[in-house]
């Protein structure tokens, strides 16, 4: 599994990737695991997280059923905080004022407005919002599992 991964990386990859994220980000999309998490030390997100790496270490908060939406905070400090959410409903439009929002997709897909602009995203997507920008979400699939992440 490992030669298959490296031979992979090798044709797909420069010699010299301009940003060593992109290997994790890549294997994500490939279906590999990238770096290992755990609960005691998840990093930020950013649009190089591997989305199979955060499924993995999350596996133990992720309910067995939801309802409409769950959301349990999973890491927080004086810049930052992060909410792993689990959706079956859609989000409202909202503006944040003092605090930038971002979401990375783990599974299922949706289509976030952020002012007259559409993004449809799916696992392994990342997109950050601005401050100031009316935003909202809408499911395309029946659920939704994202971090949501917002700095301070």
């Amino acid at each position: 599994m490992r030669d298959r991964q490296d031979l992979l990386l090798q044709i797909l990859l420069p010699q010299h990737a301009p940003n060593p994220g992109m290997k994790n980000r890549l294997l994500g999309k490939l279906g590999f695991e990238g770096e290992a998490l755990t609960l005691d030390h998840l990093p930020e997100t950013n649009r190089y997280a591997n989305h199979l790496s955060w499924l993995k270490a999350l596996q133990p908060l992720l309910p067995a059923t939801v309802d409409a939406i769950f959301m349990q905070e999973i890491n927080r400090n004086e810049h930052l905080m992060q909410l792993l959410v689990v959706s079956k409903v859609d989000v409202p439009e909202e503006i944040h004022e003092e605090e930038c929002e971002s979401f990375f997709i783990l599974q299922g897909e949706c289509a976030c407005t952020i002012g007259d602009q559409v993004f449809q995203l799916s696992a392994g997507d990342y997109l950050d919002i601005p401050l100031h920008v009316n935003h909202d979400v809408k499911l395309l699939t029946p659920q939704v599992t994202a971090i949501v992440q917002r700095r301070f």
